[in-house]
């Protein structure tokens, strides 16, 4: 994981963050000044961000908002202050509203990113410099800590080529905390595709279906928000194992990028899960990452254990193999 420490000191109102990295400095400098770049990881999992103004000049300004799985957005705005390519910027960083103006009452830190090289690559240093103890304390408690280190650990899939990053390497789960897993695969198809291929029945029902031998009785999809699904799978002769299924209901939709649902076994009182899929494309290939959210760690572990990850891969080998032709 890129990142190597985040600190606090309240004598000097600072929150330090430290992130090493296998690239050259102008490498993770094109990462962190680039708004398409920005946008895969500024933003913890689950809050991707969408950079709507970037102008990248002292005295300029970038505005973006980060998205819950449940639609809520929260605004921002950097105010560049200091510039000084590949080494070092600075910006005054604020809450906004949905306009940009700055929310009263929230805290403003000025940030200064600064870029070394090292050894193995390069290292990032992130200072936030607070105006107050109470500023420094609001944002701790709002979960900067944990939130930050979340969203820079996603560096690696930024500054590699996204083939070099995921191919060949299959189905991958990360236990990223109690509540949370997230699952990456790389799709050899182009996104449009591999989305029509998680959102059509027709598609879904040629290649959501697990180990050989089971068959996808029911599929039935409202793709818009609040609309609900309904998947339903039965053993073939032979095969061991009992019919069972997934209801649950759509909570974002943003074409061919993002769906994110509810999950609940079908018949069950088990508790529901949020699925946060999310797809991005480079150079004919489509990175899936798949955000899923558990009521809690013991729930998280037993899932775990029925051979989810192995389910999920043969799963998608079969899509690139029924759908996508490869």
């Amino acid at each position: 994981m890129p990142v190597t420490a985040v600190t606090h000191d309240p004598e000097a109102l600072t929150m330090t963050l430290i992130a090493d990295v296998d690239a050259p400095v102008e490498r993770l400098w094109r990462a962190l000044t680039d708004p398409r770049q920005l946008e895969r990881f500024w933003g913890p999992p689950g809050y991707p961000a969408s950079f709507t103004v970037f102008e990248f000049a002292v005295g300029g300004t970038a505005r973006y908002a980060m998205t819950s799985p449940q639609g809520e957005r929260y605004s921002g705005a950097w105010e560049f202050v200091a510039i000084d390519e590949p080494t070092m910027f600075e910006v005054r960083d604020m809450f906004t509203d949905a306009d940009g103006v700055p929310v009263e009452g929230m805290p403003v830190q000025h940030m200064t990113f600064t870029f070394a090289p090292t050894e193995t690559g390069s290292r990032l240093t992130n200072v936030s410099h607070f105006e107050s103890i109470e500023a420094l304390e609001q944002v701790i408690a709002m979960g900067a800590v944990e939130g930050s280190t979340l969203a820079f650990n996603q560096l690696d899939a930024v500054l590699q080529e996204l083939r070099a990053y995921a191919e060949g390497k299959g189905t991958r789960t990360e236990i990223l905390g109690d509540q949370h897993v997230r699952i990456t695969r790389l799709i050899n198809g182009p996104r449009d595709i591999v989305w029509r291929a998680h959102t059509e029945p027709d598609l879904v029902r040629r290649w959501l279906l697990g180990p050989d031998g089971w068959t996808m009785t029911t599929c039935e999809i409202d793709l818009v928000a609040g609309g609900d699904y309904l998947y339903a799978w039965a053993p073939g002769a032979g095969v061991v194992g009992e019919p069972f299924g997934f209801d649950g209901q759509t909570q974002l939709v943003v074409p061919e990028r993002r769906w994110v649902t509810t999950e609940h076994m079908t018949g069950t009182d088990f508790p529901s899960t949020t699925n946060d899929l999310s797809l991005y494309e480079e150079d004919g290939a489509t990175l899936l990452t798949l955000l899923i959210e558990y009521p809690d760690a013991a729930t998280r572990d037993m899932v775990l254990a029925t051979g989810m990850t192995e389910g999920m891969e043969a799963s998608y080998a079969r899509l690139e193999r029924e759908v996508l032709g490869g």
